[in-house]
């Protein structure tokens, strides 16, 4: 059977449409057949859909209702028209995802392909394929995957951001020029925030508090003196009248600078940016939300091999060549995995040499 479940009004709009044929009646079910689980509104979520009754949307819980995948219908008369559709942002989620497999249908695959009898993982419970399998994608999100997220972000008049939730390292931050471009912002390596303030006396000896604690002081004058980060000061442009030769490429640029905070948990930017506009890159492990936990088909293969290398690693009496020749199957398909994730094409490369040298002709 084909791997598409949905239909094209599902895909692209988030619509089903159903008319009842004849009759008045009450508490009519609906089956939804879209990939997207439709969600109810409780106290901890809000709804992802709304229903129409010719062209006149109805109200939650009073007029319909969610049953499992089912929509109920409380009243409908002969001729009605019945949409479900899902909010926008719904849809969008949706666009794109056949190229991904969820690690739910990873784990299924594995224990059809790899466990049973005469195969080599004889028996071995679910849990640790979901283990070894979210593990993989932590380490494969990493370095193969391309698990790069991105927030646009307005850098506010106090210069500091909290990082994002599902933060594990930053990759870049730039600033939008007025004509939309990135510009890159590097990171302050002349300065570090310190991720301990103890209160000294005036021997320079630690203070503690009542339960034997150090005590820490409310705020870092690293930082403080930071949010007055002045580039042509530190550069020496400032001095020089704006001679630019010799100087540190370090600091010799105008697009201001920043600070990673990890005692708070934030990015400090120096005080050229206050308003500015940017783009804040950064890696996740893939497992912080459901909508992550998902592997790019091309990578599919590669998990199966981290998975079967992984558990039959781990168990004792395992023959040493069996896990060698595990690990090195492991080793060529993450190899190729990542040349497929790197999505090089030809004409890319061309155009850039062209850029590069003009000798190179068409």
């Amino acid at each position: 059977m084909g791997l598409l479940t949905e239909n094209n009004a599902h895909y692209y709009s988030g619509q089903q449409m159903y008319v009842h044929a004849s009759g008045t009646a009450t508490n009519v079910d609906i089956p939804w057949e879209g990939d997207i689980v439709l969600i109810a509104t409780t106290p901890t979520s809000n709804t992802n859909y709304r229903v129409l009754k010719n062209d006149v949307v109805l109200t939650e819980v009073v007029e319909y209702s969610l049953l499992g995948k089912s929509v109920i219908i409380r009243n409908i008369d002969t001729g009605d028209a019945i949409i479900i559709e899902l909010l926008t942002a719904a849809v969008q989620s949706g666009y794109g995802s056949y190229a991904y497999i969820s690690i739910e249908d990873m784990v299924n695959n594995f224990q059809v392909a790899y466990v049973g009898e005469d195969k080599l993982i004889p028996k071995v419970k679910r849990t640790d394929i979901i283990f070894h399998a979210k593990r993989g994608l932590q380490e494969f999100s990493y370095d193969t995957l391309n698990s790069i997220k991105s927030q646009e972000l307005t850098v506010p008049l106090n210069l500091s951001v909290p990082l994002p939730q599902d933060y594990v390292n930053h990759v870049s931050i730039n600033v939008l020029d007025e004509n939309g471009v990135k510009q890159p912002i590097y990171p302050n390596l002349i300065s570090k925030s310190a991720t301990n303030l103890p209160l000294q006396d005036s021997l320079g000896i630690p203070m503690q508090d009542n339960f034997g604690d150090n005590l820490k002081a409310t705020s870092s004058i690293v930082e403080e003196e930071f949010a007055d980060f002045n580039l042509e000061k530190v550069s020496g442009t400032e001095s020089q009248g704006g001679g630019r030769y010799g100087l540190d490429p370090i600091t010799s640029h105008s697009n201001g600078v920043y600070l990673i905070n990890k005692r708070e948990g934030k990015i400090s930017f120096s005080s050229g940016l206050a308003g500015s506009i940017i783009i804040f890159e950064y890696l996740s492990d893939g497992l912080a939300h459901d909508e992550d936990t998902k592997v790019p088909k091309m990578a599919e293969e590669a998990m199966y091999a981290h998975i079967l290398y992984s558990i039959l690693a781990n168990r004792s009496k395992q023959p040493e060549y069996v896990v060698r020749r595990l690990k090195q199957d492991r080793s060529a398909k993450l190899r190729n995995a990542k040349i497929r994730l790197s999505n090089i094409k030809l004409s890319e490369i061309i155009q850039v040499m062209r850029g590069k040298s003009k000798q190179i002709k068409h």
